[in-house]
């Protein structure tokens, strides 16, 4: 007899999306902005205090042809 258990999860990905088109691309203060705003949806869906440290991999950015994109990814079992 077999003993095992399974689950299935939901992931939620939050992506902040900055331009960055050649030849300027993204200028700091765009991305300055972006982070934070990820940065704060990040704490509030953690339950996080404002000054509470984040873990340096909570961020994640990728670089697209013509966009820099911030995220993270929520994970919670399926009802």
């Amino acid at each position: 007899m077999a003993t095992y258990t399974t689950e299935t999860l939901t992931s939620t990905i939050r992506r902040w999306i900055v331009p960055a088109a050649e030849p300027w691309g993204a200028t700091a203060e765009e991305i300055g902005k972006a982070w934070a705003s990820a940065e704060l949806a990040y704490r509030e869906h953690h339950g996080l205090d404002k000054d509470a440290p984040i873990a340096g991999n909570a961020l994640a950015f990728h670089v697209r042809d013509d966009a820099v994109v911030i995220q993270f990814t929520t994970e919670r079992p399926t009802e």
